[in-house]
């Protein structure tokens, strides 16, 4: 019986000093350490329990998932000007790719808004070409349809005068039919 008194004191006692500890978590995966019991600091869980306080965030174990994503603005910052320039040799690597494609990005002059966003999907064969004509997911609300119309045009004009692209052997068979999404971010400033 005090056995059992002793164990219940124990976690009542590593309960209130766990939830005295403002718990920390880093979303950016494989940046941390896994978690122990004996851990002295705040760490990502690799898994969730229902006795845990907070937001439970479960360990990603892979970088890229099955849809690769992209974020092109129209005026990048100064920072990823580096990130906006046309590779000059094939295509080797996922970073090369999204260069390629920051590089071919020409938005529209006429109709142009400022703040308009856009998403497409669509995918590569392996001889670089797309398959079938992107699909457009997502455009900011309230945009008369002219515009979205005109900002798609854009995206296949832009899409098109840059195909095909040159891929080596290995990142055209592992990206050959894998979805990409793109969000293009218009963050110029337009007169309206």
């Amino acid at each position: 019986m005090w056995r059992g008194i002793l164990v219940f004191i124990l976690l009542a006692i590593s309960t209130i000093a766990a939830d005295a500890r403002p718990r920390q978590i880093n979303p950016i995966p494989f940046a941390h350490e896994p978690c122990s019991v004996l851990d002295g600091r705040p760490c990502t869980p690799s898994y969730c329990s229902p006795l845990e306080p907070g937001p439970c965030i479960p360990e990603i174990d892979y970088p890229y998932g099955q849809n690769l994503q992209l974020t092109i603005q129209s005026v990048p910052p100064e920072a990823d000007r580096a990130k906006y320039q046309k590779p000059d040799h094939d295509l080797d690597t996922i970073g090369d790719l999204f260069a390629e494609l920051r590089s071919c990005w020409s938005p529209p002059s006429d109709n142009a808004r400022a703040g308009m966003q856009m998403s497409v999907r669509f995918s590569f064969n392996r001889a670089g070409g797309l398959i079938g004509p992107p699909r457009l997911t997502f455009a900011t609300a309230g945009v008369p349809a002219d515009t979205r119309t005109t900002y798609l045009k854009a995206i296949n004009a832009s899409l098109n005068a840059c195909l095909p692209l040159k891929f080596t052997g290995g990142l055209a068979g592992a990206l050959a039919g894998r979805p990409i999404a793109i969000r293009y971010v218009d963050n110029r400033q337009v007169a309206q």
